[in-house]
């Protein structure tokens, strides 16, 4: 019976405060609490906000605490009172005063099925944070994320708007900037049910514009950035849980950054991933006998990692700019497949073979300083314009780029086959923005990557060149988004 009383008195007390609450929210006007303010010297408003400030701290202890329904049967759950706390902060949800409570809610461990945060205080919380009326501490955003779906939807999309559909995309280290500043790295880290979503919606866009450079660009730097967050944590959810679709033996391997060791080193581990790429499509394509099915679902999940984990195609690109010939084959499969993963009218063979042509003329072109570039320039521009087999212009582009950054050709010379080969290839802009992934990557810039040969030569060699081809070009069209969430049910109720 004293334990009924004493539930029945904390209950009472639990009201008044959530009562309370609500008529802080309000404004009003009466006079004789007014005239006894002023006698004290205390303006109305104050006097709220003091008020209000202790009634937080008093309901975010009741609310720390954990749920009575573990304990005596007799007693009332206690997340009833958090249900209707969080009801009453709805209306002041841009109260700066109320932010410690909203974000002890939301990070409150939910061990009962009444503990389950209403519908209308997440989406209170979503429009106050999306349209920056709320301001919340960095835990409390990612808990925000995890129990409400449409506003990690919402952030993803946002992300998505202000770098890949820009009317002036970012470059590479503004783009690494916006990534980390977003928060989504850090929470995809600590949730798994958050990554699987921002997978997602990566997946769908890539279906849709698989030929999108920018989305390919975002999605593997928010994949390095997912994965350095991941790797600082103290206990670890297995990678297999955050790539379920990925082909197992493929992942850490993709995942891992190349060596800083011996060229020899990259080389091989290059190698070794072309390869297993290619025998794990070959098989999947031959299972699946043309007719599409689950072969097809194969391949584009190996390309979806590959894409996440594209630093290992600009280390192709590399590769073939300095290799010797007889190292050249894999990496050329692997940027062939990179470019086109789909094998459309099987013609995957005879793009490869018109790359392994592209990357010799390219050779040529940028291999002595002595031989007068126009005959062969001719030449490289017949097989780069040639309609059997022709490759992606990003994929020539790439070739012609790297070559142009790593050859002893003069820079007047390499300018001038650069930009014929862009322009015949594709905008001027896509040239720029290679070069500019190329500097970030070789450590020129403020990104990361391992450098390569003489650093300042190569920064000097790459201004050169984007200091040629900077010709003003119109920006591209703002494109609107076209996402179908399918699959979102990986996002949890509850925290694990």
């Amino acid at each position: 019976m004293t334990f009924q009383f004493l539930s029945i008195g904390r209950m009472i007390k639990a009201k008044v405060r959530e009562k309370l609450l609500c008529q802080l929210a309000t404004e009003d006007d009466e006079s004789l609490a007014n005239s006894l303010l002023q006698h004290l010297h205390v303006s109305p408003t104050q006097y709220r906000l003091q008020v209000l400030r202790k009634v937080v701290a008093e309901l975010q202890k009741d609310i720390g605490k954990s749920c009575s329904s573990l304990g005596d049967r007799n007693e009332r759950c206690s997340c009833d009172r958090m249900v209707a706390t969080c009801e009453a902060c709805v209306p002041l949800v841009t109260c700066p005063e109320v932010a410690p409570l909203i974000g002890t809610l939301l990070q409150r461990s939910l061990t009962c099925a009444q503990a389950t945060l209403p519908y209308d205080f997440l989406d209170a919380l979503s429009s106050a944070y999306n349209s920056g009326r709320l301001s919340l501490e960095d835990r409390a955003v990612v808990a925000l994320w995890y129990h409400s779906l449409p506003s990690l939807e919402e952030t993803v999309l946002g992300l998505l708007e202000s770098t890949v559909f820009a009317d002036a995309p970012p470059s590479p280290q503004q783009l690494k900037r916006q990534i980390a500043q977003s928060l989504l790295p850090k929470a995809c880290a600590q949730h798994c049910s958050i990554f699987l979503v921002v997978n997602d919606i990566f997946r769908s866009i890539l279906k849709k514009q698989e030929d999108h450079p920018c989305i390919r660009d975002l999605i593997q730097s928010f994949t390095s950035c997912f994965y350095r967050e991941l790797t600082v944590l103290p206990t670890q959810t297995s990678l297999k849980a955050f790539f379920p679709h990925s082909p197992p033996n493929l992942l850490l391997p993709l995942l891992t950054q190349p060596p800083e060791a011996s060229g020899e080193a990259r080389t091989r581990h290059l190698n070794w991933l072309s390869n297993s790429l290619r025998r794990l499509t070959e098989e999947a394509e031959a299972d699946s006998g043309g007719s599409g099915g689950g072969g097809v679902g194969v391949v584009f999940e190996a390309w979806f990692l590959l894409v996440q984990c594209s630093h290992w195609v600009h280390e192709a690109f590399q590769l073939l700019a300095t290799a010797e010939p007889r190292d050249c084959h894999p990496s050329l499969w692997l940027l062939t497949f990179y470019h086109h993963p789909t094998n459309r009218g099987h013609q995957r063979n005879q793009r490869l073979v018109r790359v392994q042509q592209i990357w010799e003329q390219m050779r040529i072109l940028f291999s002595d300083d002595h031989l007068d570039p126009g005959e062969q320039l001719r030449d490289a521009l017949a097989v780069i314009s040639a309609s059997t087999g022709r490759p992606s212009p990003l994929l020539t582009l790439g070739l012609a780029l790297n070559c142009a950054v790593f050859s002893r050709r003069s820079h007047g010379v390499s300018a001038r086959i650069v930009c014929t080969v862009a322009a015949a290839s594709g905008p001027l802009s896509e040239a720029l923005r290679v070069l500019s992934l190329l500097e970030r990557r070789l450590g020129t810039g403020s990104g990361d990557g391992p450098s390569s040969g003489d650093p300042c030569a190569t920064s000097v060699r790459i201004r050169q060149l984007q200091n040629a081809l900077a010709i003003p070009t119109p920006p591209p069209p703002p494109q609107q988004l076209d996402v179908t969430h399918a699959g979102y049910a990986h996002l949890s109720h509850s925290p694990s």
